[in-house]
């Protein structure tokens, strides 16, 4: 190849190593700002339990105060001061978005691989479930599930995971279908390594980064169904605080007090903002090509 050649070669490559270099700035950026977001806020949350401050109480007198620097989210029309309850409620949230999130990850994930690796009926009984779940209306599963159980906390815990797995097990299993025709895959075999071995220590190490990336979105979307469920008064019961019911308590209050349901609402958004920047973070940082955001 002559010297000219290779300069035009250089010369195309640099805008697309600029991209790439550009797109990996972006991606860094994307995390750590999503990461020092999601740090503030447990923080916050978690400050009420380490500084011994107890729960809002009410106060008429201080009922349906505006935002302020005493009360930096205002008062609700019993006097609770909103910032402090969205404190409280956070807790309350965010571990139910933890717990559901990423238990449905791991018997997804775990069901999933074990169906693409293991073919045949256990694929077509597994993935004939996940289709029953996938297909099954989730708001009325949860109502059902309400009605049976008791409006609370354990009737959304129960709802949720029995659903969310479901995705997870999709997405594990078209993976896995590829995998397990990967060379390295078929050196497991061909060594007389157990299937349970090739799947745990060689498959699901190999197509987790999707599903941690995906986790990301279904976090975010584990959060609106326990607020929604508080909202129709069938999640959290009162008098414990959580961003739905407290949503739902400013219901009535939205010309004359729009602070009660607005700041609960922009503390939801908030959580989705920084775990999307997180989840395109990771998108980058694993080489997957799934995206939270469009």
């Amino acid at each position: 190849m002559s010297v000219m050649g290779r300069a035009d070669i250089e010369r195309l490559a640099a805008p697309l190593r600029r991209r790439a270099l550009a797109e990996r700035r972006w991606a860094d950026r994307s995390l750590r700002v999503g990461v020092g977001m999601a740090v503030v806020l447990v923080l916050l949350c978690l400050a009420p339990i380490v500084l011994g401050i107890p729960a809002p109480r009410q106060d008429l007198l201080q009922a349906l105060q505006p935002p302020s620097l005493q009360h930096l989210f205002g008062t609700d029309s019993l006097g609770r001061d909103i910032f402090q309850r969205s404190l409280f409620a956070g807790r309350t949230d965010l571990v139910f978005a933890v717990v559901t999130t990423y238990l449905s990850l791991a018997i997804g994930v775990l069901l999933g691989s074990i169906a693409g690796f293991a073919g045949g009926h256990t694929d077509s009984v597994i993935m004939r479930v996940v289709d029953v779940m996938v297909a099954f209306p989730f708001i009325v599963l949860l109502l059902a599930i309400a009605a049976i159980a008791g409006a609370g906390l354990t009737s959304a815990y129960v709802g949720v995971l029995l659903v969310g797995w479901a995705l997870f097990a999709r997405l594990a299993r078209g993976q896995m279908l590829v995998l397990r025709e990967r060379q390295f895959m078929l050196a497991g075999r061909t060594m007389g390594l157990s299937s349970s071995r090739i799947v745990l220590r060689h498959g699901i190490p190999n197509l987790i980064s999707t599903s941690v990336v995906y986790s990301m979105a279904d976090f975010v979307l584990n959060i609106p169904v326990l607020a929604s469920l508080s909202y129709l008064g069938l999640g959290v019961q009162p008098p414990t605080p959580e961003w739905g019911s407290m949503i739902a308590d400013g219901q009535g209050y939205l010309f004359t007090a729009w602070w009660i349901s607005t700041m609960p609402g922009l503390v939801i958004v908030y959580v989705g903002i920084c775990l999307s920047l997180i989840g395109d973070g990771l998108a980058d940082r694993l080489g997957t090509d799934f995206q939270l955001s469009p």
